[in-house]
């Protein structure tokens, strides 16, 4: 796979130095207890000062608005955390959502329809979400309610020492499967799949979705082959990691025995097959996991 030199996203928010929890519009706590300060020692006049002082200082270019307001700018101390290693993850994160971008908006105008981009936030830790705290031991995810992909770079050691699943190839696979699941939101899937929580067969609707999700990663697959130059090697690669998080793999690598009923993504065969199938069509109506009878998935 070659990667470099490829379109990088514009819609990848580092969070990489925020602090856990952070998130949403508000303003961040050292400027705000600083107002705190000023306003119970020298009263409001004093808060007028600071205020108009910070408004100076941000407007001379001294300070960061982000950076006063808590906004997510991250500082000289907390860039030099981040090691050239993780930062080259976080340019190939850029390049596969670029090419996610280029594949789903030719994909939809094609069956007559716009693809609305969706956001990723790389983070470490913890994270708000629009759907709640999200967190490293989570792996990546894809959060529906603001339509956004979440993911902490440190996953990837995990794919590559956990699951045997180096490559970046591999990598890609996963940010690919959670694109998925924002075509099937755009698309109405994901809804529908939603309001069934609770239902006695809600696992096996949570089956067929991320079966049809590795079905969209291995269409989008399909049509990088040549912007990415992707060879059998790379290919391997990702199947090898859609084998290594199925769910009968998972359970008995934790539990010691595989229980089918509780399943929620599908099996290693049931998703390196479905990868392959999208990835041998490349048209997305091809991947209806949801008509056929579950045992036949």
């Amino acid at each position: 796979m070659e990667w470099k030199g490829n379109r990088e996203s514009d819609n990848v928010d580092d969070a990489r130095g925020r602090s856990a929890g952070g998130g949403g519009t508000r303003m961040g706590g050292g400027a705000l207890g600083l107002l705190t300060f000023i306003g119970r020692t020298f009263g409001i006049k004093g808060v007028i000062a600071g205020v108009v002082l910070a408004f100076f200082l941000v407007k001379c270019g001294i300070i960061d608005l982000n950076t006063l307001l808590g906004g997510g700018a991250v500082g000289p101390a907390q860039q030099s955390r981040v090691s050239s290693e993780d930062e080259e993850r976080f340019r190939f994160v850029k390049v596969v959502l670029g090419s996610t971008e280029d594949v789903w908006t030719k994909e939809f105008a094609r069956v007559g329809r716009k693809y609305d981009l969706p956001g990723l936030q790389v983070y470490r830790g913890r994270t708000q979400t629009g759907c709640g705290t999200g967190g490293a031991e989570m792996g990546p995810f894809y959060c529906p309610a603001d339509r956004k992909v979440y993911i902490d770079l440190s996953f990837y050691d995990e794919l590559a020492e956990t699951f045997n699943s180096p490559g970046d190839f591999a990598q890609a696979y996963v940010i690919a499967h959670e694109v998925g699941h924002h075509v099937q939101k755009l698309l109405g899937t994901s809804d529908k799949v939603a309001a069934m929580r609770g239902q006695p067969k809600y696992n096996e609707y949570s089956v067929r979705l991320e079966l049809q999700a590795d079905f969209l990663a291995g269409v989008w697959a399909n049509h990088s082959q040549q912007t990415l130059k992707l060879d059998r090697s790379d290919i391997e690669e990702a199947m090898r990691a859609a084998n290594a998080i199925g769910d009968d793999a998972i359970q008995k690598k934790t539990q010691g025995r595989v229980i089918p009923h509780s399943f929620t993504h599908g099996s290693s065969e049931q998703r390196t097959r479905w990868f392959k199938k999208g990835l041998l069509s490349g048209k997305i109506e091809d991947g209806d996991t949801f008509s056929m009878p579950y045992e036949d998935l």
